[in-house]
């Protein structure tokens, strides 16, 4: 159940609510008892992997020789 604080409650303490939130934890903000906002935690998103083709364009110089066999390997590639 999520809990519940009057905006007035909340203007001075604000900084404080949201710190202590946990992700997903919500916090209903009552003016006159009713209802009005509510304050909802994000969850922690990690390791999210971006979408293919978001890099493109992002190559803005590549070496003439880029393509070349390093020369370590010059001998065996002839």
């Amino acid at each position: 159940m999520a809990a519940s604080i009057s905006v007035e409650e909340a203007a001075h303490s604000l900084q404080a609510i949201i710190g202590n939130l946990a992700p997903g934890e919500e916090v209903i903000l009552t003016q006159n008892q009713l209802p009005v906002a509510k304050i909802v935690a994000e969850p922690v998103q990690t390791g999210v992997r971006p979408a293919p083709g978001l890099g493109k364009g992002a190559i803005l110089y590549m070496a003439p020789d880029f393509d070349e066999p390093l020369e370590e390997f010059r001998e065996i590639t002839g």
